[in-house]
């Protein structure tokens, strides 16, 4: 057979597209041609693919080999197209028949000893696989687990390039044959492999800290804690996680796969299972806008805000990091998701993520109380502080200062309340949420618009009284009265309210502001 074809999928961010392999062989000089808009790791595919054919026990022939990726105008990248450009050249040169891999998604990078190895990006690949209507897809055996995530697929998991080969052929496998993996895709049992988080009862104190963490977590709340080193600050955030329910199976999909096209899926959970816990990250603050953000030459690839996604993304020494990184997080706060444009394209990345800022009050961090051991000049204060900015400030829906533990604190011997104890109140705040707002279209507080905060679930005028007078004096934006009210209901729901009072309303007019921090002006 001189033309043949195989199924493969091209991503572009965390979108799935089908691609057609095309290979046809014709007379000529020996040579073999990739087309269809590769990028230089895809090209490559040449090399490993002739040299993975032949140590299989079928060599190509030595004509003019011409390999098309379709559609032609879609960027594509990676070596996860290495198997079905495999399958399609054996098909043509009439190694395999054209019947037995019809239908069928591969994927998977070839060695140069026809061993198939592992690629990052499986789980979005295969869930666009089944929504373009295939049934059966070809990974490689290290992520046949992931692939079986996708309810309705039957996934074949292959260890060398021969062992399908013989498969296709109806042969007995080559010996040694390693164990066949087949699975049919089903929802898999979640598997816990990720370090149990810390407790919150290790913290010292902090009462008023350790409130506003339970309502950031309570009401998916963007949070700022300001305070001396040494304080806690790095240790509360560390604590937030543990305070959130389990991810329900959609979202759990959606971070599963933003963690697969990361490559980071197999280092969380070992083999490739469903990430069921709300995930964490804490760049360092020499972080890149690429790192943080997502980039890179080509198809931009997630960063650290998208592996945060249905989580928690922690900013220590938020201060310290560049301009651009923070000023970049400001439309993922808005909208939930990432948008990177390069010259090849645009990939789109989901980004709700809860933003935790730790901040000292000053460089030295000592300009507490009344700063009588600060070194840093007024100038110094002033040019630390305005790293936030207030835009970005303003869409921090709880502020709060945490301030150095006292020794009566140290010797007190009761301990604050265990993260279990505060996780089931704050599972229970968010089922009323839940509840008032499915008939919204939202989940929790945290994503509450102002047209629905004036609308259906607008408070009389009695209990925004304080609100009211802080928007006419300046004190707070409209965006700002939006966050307040967030946190207000809440608040209520924490307590178990059907509705903010005026009080919830000074509690959240309480953790807007944080009086003697660095930001300590700014609404």
């Amino acid at each position: 057979m001189a033309l043949a074809r195989a199924l493969a999928v091209g991503l572009v961010g965390l979108e799935g597209h089908l691609v057609q392999v095309e290979a046809d062989i014709s007379g000529g000089l020996p040579a073999f041609v990739l087309v269809g808009l590769p990028d230089a790791s895809l090209s490559e595919a040449r090399d490993r693919v002739r040299a993975a054919t032949a140590n299989s026990g079928h060599r190509l022939p030595l004509q003019r080999l011409t390999v098309n990726l379709s559609p032609a105008t879609l960027p594509k990248s990676g070596s996860s197209f290495d198997l079905a450009v495999a399958v399609a050249a054996l098909t043509a040169a009439g190694v395999l028949p054209a019947e037995a891999s019809a239908g069928a998604v591969h994927l998977g990078e070839l060695g140069l000893d026809g061993s198939v190895r592992a690629v990052d990006g499986v789980l979005p690949a295969v869930l666009a696989a089944a929504r373009a209507g295939v049934r059966t897809v070809v990974v490689p055996a290290a992520t046949a687990q992931e692939a079986a995530l996708v309810p309705g697929v039957r996934v074949r998991g292959v260890h060398r390039l021969a062992e399908l080969v013989a498969d296709y052929r109806g042969e007995a496998p080559p010996e040694p044959a390693d164990d066949p993996v087949e699975l049919l895709g089903r929802p898999a049992a979640p598997v816990r492999a990720e370090r149990p988080a810390p407790d919150l009862a290790d913290v010292v104190g902090q009462a008023e800290a350790r409130f506003a963490l339970e309502v950031a977590a309570a009401g998916a709340h963007h949070l700022l804690l300001s305070g001396p080193p040494g304080a806690g600050k790095t240790m509360l955030a560390a604590r937030l996680p543990g305070l959130l329910p389990d991810l329900d199976e959609e979202a759990a999909l959606e971070v599963t796969a933003v963690h697969s096209i990361a490559g980071t899926l197999r280092e969380r959970t070992g083999a490739g299972a469903l990430i069921t816990r709300p995930p964490y990250e804490d760049p360092h603050h020499t972080a890149s806008v690429a790192s943080v953000v997502g980039g890179g030459t080509g198809i931009p690839r997630p960063g650290a805000a998208s592996r945060a996604h249905h989580g928690v993304l922690f900013l220590d020494e938020a201060p310290e990091f560049g301009s651009s990184v923070l000023e970049a997080l400001r439309q993922p706060l808005e909208h939930g998701e990432l948008v990177l444009h390069r010259a090849r394209g645009a990939a789109r990345y989901p980004a709700r993520f809860q933003l935790v800022l730790a901040a000292n009050p000053c460089p030295c961090g000592r300009a507490v109380g009344r700063a009588t051991e600060c070194t840093c000049s007024p100038n110094a204060r002033r040019r630390y502080a305005a790293k936030l900015s207030g835009p970005l400030l303003d869409r921090v829906d709880v502020r709060v200062e945490v301030r150095a533990v006292t020794r009566a604190q140290v010797a007190d011997a009761v301990p604050g309340e265990s993260t279990a104890v505060v996780a089931a109140r704050v599972r229970t705040a968010r089922a009323l949420a839940g509840e008032r707002l499915r008939p919204h279209g939202a989940r929790c507080n945290g994503e509450l618009r102002g047209p629905l905060l004036r609308g259906p679930l607008r408070l009389p005028p009695a209990v925004t009284t304080d609100l009211d007078r802080a928007l006419e004096r300046g004190a707070l934006t409209l965006r700002g009265v939006d966050r307040v009210l967030r946190v207000a209901w809440t608040v209520a729901d924490l307590r178990g309210a059907p509705a903010p009072d005026r009080d919830d309303v000074g509690r959240a007019l309480a953790l807007r502001g944080l009086p003697g921090g660095p930001v300590g002006a700014a609404a």
